[in-house]
């Protein structure tokens, strides 16, 4: 949610920000909003006053004589006229913060102008595939023993499309992953979290999923829960309406969870196979740092990402997002995107995003200087990372002419092995 002083008194810089996204807002209607609700309580809070002096007023006067009896009676009109007004303050703050959260965070003066994924900016490039991708690589799902050891069959009888089981030595380089992922961050100064996978709708709305990307969430109804897209989720939501010490900041965690997207409307050979799905491993970053240092701190995000990728010898490059590619509550996004030998593109693996006080707003997460009232935290998070990719890229860039797959030496201390063969 964006600074309702910023939308009053920088009206036009609000204007022009959202235009640079793709998200269509009715910015007047949410200017008169907080215009009344401005307005009711102004009016409350004066009725209020007016009450307060009243019954010093009364406090004063003889019990029983007409002065009192008479003072009594204006206060009784007086006390009905303030509940009168707190309910329509009530309902002015409900419409104002039902249109303000219709508003998405406003890009960063770096973000590059653009309106789709072709506008990106490749800002980065490490490693390179000629050297890196061995000889025999190919698209993952055409590895022989591939469907036994991913298996889609059964996955779609248990559950559906998109629900693959891993078996054998396969789940255990997927165990490997999460741990290499999760141990690289605690040794950057993450601390570790093991966070729910259900959330409530208030948490969701914190951290923009509602009311932005109800479609892709799956919802269990009878409760009213979400189950995670991604761990930035509950993790965020750790500090929701807290107070951090100034001293504290920043604040560094990681969390490893599965992630459950519905991906409603994707299809093709762009999300065949690892490529996408709808139950998958994440590991990831989430930082609440000082206003001042967020865009300095996202590099820093970005980095321990990219290490990630540096270790297991995977080629990527970064890409700065466009500002009309950028998500709803981003202020400026890095996607790191690695690429796989086989199928010859490039995969995302992590975004790295500052959503500046935009999050923040929603979940009333501020912090405390030393001189001076609470002020917002700026959020973070970046994935450290996603697995099914990283683990497509492993697959092909590593696959050998006898059908097995070279390890990288950062997993084997997890995996225990030097070779993945089925």
């Amino acid at each position: 949610m964006l600074d309702p002083k910023l939308l009053r008194e920088q009206t036009d810089f609000v204007r022009k920000g959202i235009a640079r996204k793709k998200f269509q807002v009715d910015l007047d209607a949410v200017l008169a909003a907080d215009e009344v609700r401005r307005h009711a309580v102004v009016e409350f809070e004066s009725a209020r006053a007016e009450q307060n002096a009243a019954n010093k007023e009364m406090a004063a006067m003889p019990k029983g004589s007409p002065e009192f009896q008479a003072k009594l009676l204006e206060m009784k009109t007086a006390s009905a006229r303030v509940k009168e007004l707190e309910k329509k303050v009530t309902e002015a703050e409900e419409v104002w913060k039902h249109v303000g959260l219709t508003v998405p965070n406003v890009p960063h003066e770096s973000v590059p102008e653009g309106r789709t994924e072709a506008d990106n900016k490749v800002v980065a490039t490490w490693g390179d595939e000629t050297k890196l991708v061995s000889a025999a690589a190919k698209p993952h799902w055409d590895i022989a023993w591939f469907a036994k050891a991913i298996d889609f069959e059964r996955g779609v009888k248990v559950t559906g499309a998109g629900f693959p089981f891993y078996v054998g030595d396969m789940a255990r380089l997927v165990r490997a992953l999460i741990q290499y992922f999760l141990e690289e961050a605690n040794g950057a100064g993450y601390t570790e979290v093991h966070a729910p996978l259900l959330v409530n709708a208030a948490s969701a709305t914190a951290t923009g999923q509602l009311p932005d990307k109800e479609g892709q969430m799956y919802h269990a109804q009878t409760d009213d829960f979400y189950m995670i897209p991604t761990a930035e989720v509950p993790v965020t939501n750790f500090y929701r309406d807290e107070i951090i010490d100034e001293a504290a900041l920043p604040v560094k965690r990681c969390g490893y969870t599965p992630c459950f997207r519905r991906e409603a409307g994707s299809w093709g050979a762009h999300v065949r196979g690892l490529n996408r799905l709808h139950q998958f491993d994440k590991v990831e970053l989430v930082k609440w740092v000082h206003p001042d240092q967020s865009f300095a701190e996202l590099e820093l995000l970005r980095g321990d990402a990219e290490r990630l990728l540096q270790k297991l010898n995977l080629p990527y490059r970064v890409l700065l997002i466009c500002a009309g590619d950028i998500g709803f509550a981003h202020s400026k996004q890095y996607d790191l995107e690695v690429w796989a030998g086989g199928q010859k593109r490039w995969l995302e693996v992590s975004s790295c995003s500052n959503f500046t006080d935009f999050q923040a707003r929603r979940a009333g997460i501020r912090f405390r200087p030393k001189d001076g009232k609470p002020e917002f935290v700026h959020t973070l998070n970046g994935s450290g990372l996603g697995l099914p990719r990283v683990l497509a890229a492993i697959l092909e860039n590593n696959l050998q002419p006898d059908g097995s797959v070279i390890i990288p030496e950062a997993l084997r201390r997890w995996y225990g092995k030097e070779t993945l063969k089925f």
